[in-house]
């Protein structure tokens, strides 16, 4: 579990220097470093190397959840897709990752941004949101 969760969605053969671009804005609309933030996505995504070289190219770690855990925070999501309900079985890949990689309790700070066929957003831990 991180204090600061960046949840990524991704279109096949998106490009690393899109996933740093939008991480960094959702960075920004956050007023967030990302000291001690990591990357989470939908397990299923681990043969998309921008996503490994964004990380790399962030400094931060990369982690893939299973879909049950981004479904248990399907409620918890503000951005709905019928395409990537269609997909994936949850609203919002990007949402869903962030709030499952914060942990229990976790809020959004940053909802999905979208660009070039990535989504990012952020959420903080339940101990970070009181703070």
């Amino acid at each position: 579990m991180s204090a600061l969760a960046i949840g990524l969605g991704c279109r096949r053969g998106a490009s690393a220097e899109a996933i740093v671009d939008l991480v960094r804005r959702a960075l920004r609309q956050a007023d967030a470093a990302a000291d001690g933030a990591t990357l989470f996505t939908l397990a299923g995504k681990e043969t998309e190397a921008a996503l490994y070289q964004a990380a790399a190219a962030l400094g931060l770690p990369l982690a893939f959840l299973p879909r049950a855990d981004l479904e248990a925070r399907s409620a918890d999501a503000v951005t709905r897709s019928q395409r990537v309900v269609a997909l994936f079985g949850v609203p919002s890949v990007a949402e869903t990752a962030a709030l499952a990689g914060a942990g229990a309790g976790a809020r959004l700070v940053v909802a999905r941004l979208a660009s070039s066929g990535v989504t990012c957003a952020i959420a903080r831990t339940a101990t970070e949101v009181r703070r």
